[in-house]
């Protein structure tokens, strides 16, 4: 049994002196003191898919648990970032949560695989045109008719549906209305506001390129090779770039924590 000086070593050692010697010994300790180095990531990434029907706390969890996954399969011998290797565990968690596991309407498995295609084609269109691609823009860039798009998209209402006609269930004077009776025009950016305040500060801090390898790494998932071409600079500048602007971020949730 360890004592408390094994357990103060860990926590002065080096994350990647951790690595190391958690691949060979998988000691649990280890493993906790890896995912509380690292939590900042489940954070970060889950925060990405909040406002969607879902608890945010459970999202959080789900990210969680990817994030020990992917410690558990990490090999540092590779030569590859903790973070880089992660990241794509962890969303892919979470987006598979959302795909088997939030749809309480009973949606067919290829209208829930096409509502995916149509989410990565509109970002990849967006991004391509400078504007919000049309139906028909999204169906002929993933070769499928109009109507099957716009089938996926009426089915990715599916997410957790509460009726209508459900009372109010506020302590106000108004127990008869419904959720029908005040409904008006949702505004999809206030529940982001903490975070985009938190990602806008952090932000400052950074120059332009740091700027464009953050976005497009944590924002719209491009690969360190796709990234590394679009900048005309190695993949190994961007690997480094990014490693630098992740342990900053590092520092400022440690702060926040504090």
């Amino acid at each position: 049994m360890k004592n408390v000086a094994d357990a103060t070593n860990y926590l002065n050692m080096d994350t990647k002196e951790l690595f190391k010697l958690y691949s060979t010994s998988h000691d649990i300790e280890i493993r906790n003191i890896l995912v509380e180095r690292h939590l900042y990531l489940a954070k970060l990434l889950s925060k990405k898919y909040a406002n969607k029907g879902v608890d945010a706390e459970d999202i959080f969890q789900v990210a969680s648990l990817a994030l020990i996954y992917a410690i558990d399969r990490y090999d540092i011998s590779k030569g590859f970032e903790f973070s880089s290797f992660a990241t794509p565990t962890i969303v892919g968690e979470i987006k598979k949560y959302f795909r088997d596991k939030v749809w309480t309407l009973r949606v067919p498995r290829r209208i829930q695989e096409l509502n995916k295609k149509i989410s990565e084609a509109r970002t990849a269109l967006e991004q391509q045109n400078k504007k919000y691609p049309k139906v028909k823009d999204i169906a002929d860039y993933i070769g499928y008719t109009q109507e099957e798009v716009l089938e996926a998209m009426e089915a990715s209402f599916g997410y957790q549906p509460i009726s209508l006609d459900s009372s109010n269930k506020d302590d106000s004077e108004d127990k008869d209305m419904t959720l029908i009776d005040k409904i008006g025009k949702e505004e999809d950016d206030f529940g982001n506001i903490e975070y985009k305040d938190y990602i806008n500060k952090f932000m400052e801090s950074l120059n332009e390129l740091e700027i464009k390898i953050f976005k497009d790494r944590y924002f719209e998932e491009k690969t360190q090779s796709v990234i590394a071409r679009e900048l005309n600079i190695s993949q190994m500048s961007v690997s480094r770039i990014e490693r630098k602007v992740i342990n900053k971020l590092k520092k400022e949730y440690e702060n926040e924590m504090i």
